[in-house]
C-alpha cells in the first residue's frame, strides 16, 4: 500500500514538473509582452511588469501586417481542416471496416509516414506545386498541409470508426442500404465528435507549421504569421523583443483555444481504437 501511495505520489510530482516546465515559456512571453523598453533592458527582470503596458501590440501591428498574415493562416488553417476531415472520412471508414493485406500495408504506411522529416518531402513538394503554378500561393500551402496532416487524421479518425458498433451498420445493409449511405446516413453522424477532432487536429498543424511556409512562400503579402514572426528578428539576429513577445502572444492564442477544445476528443480517439465491440 505504502509502495502504491509513493508510486502515485512520484507520476503527480513528475506531471507536475513536466506542466511547469511547459507553462514556464508561455508565462515568461506574456511577461514580456506587457513590459514596457526600460524593464526589458533591467538587468533584474521580475515576473510580473510593473508598469504594464500596452504599446508592444500597437509597435508589433504598426511594423509588420499581422492581420493580412493572421488572415492567411486562417484561410490555410481552416482549408486544410476541412478538405483533411472530408477525405479521411472515408478513407478512414475503409481501413477500420475492411480485413486484408492492402489495409494493412496502408495502416502501416500511415504509422511510418510520420517519421519522415520536412527536409525529405520539401523538394518534390516544390516541384509539384511549381509544375501546377500554385508556388508562392496559399492554394498550394494548403494542399501541402492537407498531405502533411492526413496520416495522423487517418489513423485518429479510424479508432473513431472503430468503436462504431458493425451491428448498426448490419441492420442499414439489411434494410437495403449500400456502403456509401450506411456510411452517410449511419455510421459519419456517429463520427461527428472524431470528425470535428480531425478537422481540428488538422488545424492546429497548419496554423503552427512553419517550415513549408517559409519555402513556398515568397512575397509578405502571402505569408503566413509565423513567417512574419521572423520579420522582427534584424540582419544581425538582434530581435525587437517586445513586439516580438505581443506578436507571438497573440498567434499563440487561437491554437490554445482549439487544443482546450479537442484535447480530451484526440485522447478518446486514441483509446477508442483499442476498445473492441
Amino acid at each position: 500500500m505504502k509502495t502504491s501511495t509513493g508510486a502515485r505520489a512520484g507520476q503527480y510530482a513528475a506531471l507536475l514538473a513536466y506542466l511547469v516546465f511547459l507553462a514556464l515559456p508561455f508565462l515568461w512571453l506574456i511577461s514580456i509582452a506587457f513590459k514596457p523598453p526600460r524593464e526589458l533592458a533591467s538587468l533584474h527582470p521580475t515576473w510580473i511588469p510593473e508598469n504594464p503596458t500596452l504599446d508592444n501590440f500597437r509597435q508589433a501591428f504598426d511594423e509588420q501586417p499581422l492581420l493580412r498574415a493572421g488572415l492567411n493562416s486562417l484561410v490555410a488553417a481552416l482549408g486544410a481542416a476541412v478538405i483533411a476531415a472530408l477525405i479521411a472520412t472515408p478513407m478512414a471508414y475503409v481501413m477500420a471496416r475492411r480485413r486484408g493485406r492492402l489495409t494493412k500495408a496502408a495502416t502501416g504506411w500511415v504509422v511510418v509516414s510520420q517519421a519522415f522529416p520536412f527536409v525529405l518531402l520539401i523538394i518534390p513538394l516544390f516541384l509539384v506545386l511549381k509544375n501546377l503554378g500554385l508556388i508562392n500561393s496559399v492554394a498550394g500551402l494548403v494542399m501541402v498541409y492537407v498531405v502533411w496532416s492526413l496520416p495522423f487524421a487517418l489513423w485518429m479518425l479510424a479508432g473513431y470508426v472503430r468503436a462504431v458498433p458493425r451491428e448498426l451498420e448490419e441492420a442499414a445493409a439489411v434494410d437495403g442500404a449500400g456502403r456509401l449511405r450506411t456510411l452517410v446516413s449511419v455510421t459519419a453522424p456517429l463520427l461527428a465528435p472524431g470528425i470535428v477532432a480531425t478537422a481540428l487536429f488538422a488545424f492546429i498543424t497548419a496554423w503552427n507549421e512553419f517550415f513549408f511556409a517559409l519555402v513556398l512562400l515568397k512575397t509578405p503579402e502571402k505569408q503566413t504569421l509565423p513567417v512574419i514572426l521572423t520579420h522582427f528578428i534584424g540582419a544581425e539576429g538582434v530581435a525587437d523583443l517586445g513586439p516580438l513577445a505581443a506578436a507571438a502572444f497573440l498567434a499563440t492564442l487561437p491554437s490554445l483555444v482549439v487544443f482546450a477544445l479537442i484535447q480530451r476528443r484526440i485522447t478518446g480517439g486514441m483509446l477508442a481504437g483499442a476498445v473492441k465491440s
